[in-house]
């Protein structure tokens, strides 16, 4: 199976590290962001061809990110709190696979090992990349962009 799309919210930390490996590897990419752009760092920046939802609160866009892929997959730096516990609430809720990559648990090629084989098994083609946001989980974002190009660059 072969990732074709990489959606997220746009949110700093593990959002942007996906679609920013998306723009590198020149797979499409997308997703619903919040009324006006919105993250935590002001407007999220144009480059990002995300969608606006009707509301400017998180968890409505976590929400259509979520149904809009095939499957999640979830960064943080220890166990999930705030919106990457919810965005896994919501992917059991709507019966779609998810998988959260610990990054406290997991080296990066572990990580890069096990993202792929998850993909494989769960023939994830939309894949939504989420978790924690750059303020609560520092340097996750770059983490994120080296593990996403490295899982998907050699296919």
């Amino acid at each position: 199976m072969k990732v074709k799309r990489i959606i997220s919210g746009g949110q700093t930390g593990a959002d942007r590290g996906g679609l920013d490996a998306a723009i590198d590897l020149g797979i499409p990419h997308g997703g619903w962001c919040p009324k006006g752009r919105r993250a935590e760092d002001g407007a999220i920046p144009g480059k990002y061809r995300l969608r606006e939802s009707e509301s400017p609160d998180y968890p409505v866009r976590t929400e259509q990110n979520v149904l809009a892929s095939h499957g999640t997959v979830v960064f943080t730096f220890g166990r999930p709190k705030a919106g990457s516990a919810l965005t896994i609430r919501l992917a059991r809720k709507h019966r779609k696979p998810v998988i959260h990559i610990d990054l406290e648990q997991r080296s990066p090629e572990d990580a890069v090992k096990r993202l792929r084989e998850w993909i494989e098994e769960s023939g994830v083609a939309i894949l939504n990349v989420a978790g924690s946001r750059e303020s609560n989980a520092a340097g996750l974002e770059k983490l994120v962009h080296k593990i996403v190009a490295s899982a998907f660059g050699a296919e």
